[in-house]
């Protein structure tokens, strides 16, 4: 009996930081396959965001979003929240938007872990068969 106990005391937390979304990302250009961002995401309220710490093209640093609406209109990317409001629903965060600052669109959004270190993030309009598929990766 302690020795199961002490398996679950060891197993339980490994467990729960594997399922982990949270930390730095890299994203990755879906049309080069340059590395784009650095991204961070964080939960607050039970809730899950990112926001972007760097962008990575040459002469991107400086961009603002000028096709984005609202709050974001005209402002710098780097900094901005990307991903916005996101709850656990079992494996997968849902129920929250992406931006995509290129296009200064909004869309609805859910994100899993394909493992410890690779992120799938869906963004779509309506229902999730008509979007886009991007992979994040951790960084060390």
């Amino acid at each position: 009996m302690k020795l199961k106990l002490l398996l679950i005391a060891i197993i339980l937390p490994l467990i729960s930081f594997s399922q982990n979304v949270t930390g730095r990302w890299k994203t990755i250009d879906d049309v080069t396959g340059n590395e784009k961002s650095y991204v961070e995401i964080y939960e607050q309220d039970g809730k899950i965001y990112a926001k972007i710490l760097q962008l990575l093209t040459p002469g991107d640093e400086d961009k603002v979003c000028e096709q984005c609406e609202g709050d974001n209109k005209d402002k710098p990317v780097k900094g901005m929240i990307v991903i916005d409001g996101l709850s656990k629903d079992g494996k997968e965060w849902n129920g929250g938007t992406i931006l995509d600052p290129k296009n200064g669109k909004v869309y609805k959004c859910y994100i899993t872990l394909e493992n410890d270190d690779k992120l799938k993030i869906r963004g779509y309009i309506g229902f999730s068969l008509l979007g886009r598929t991007q992979y994040w990766y951790r960084m060390k």
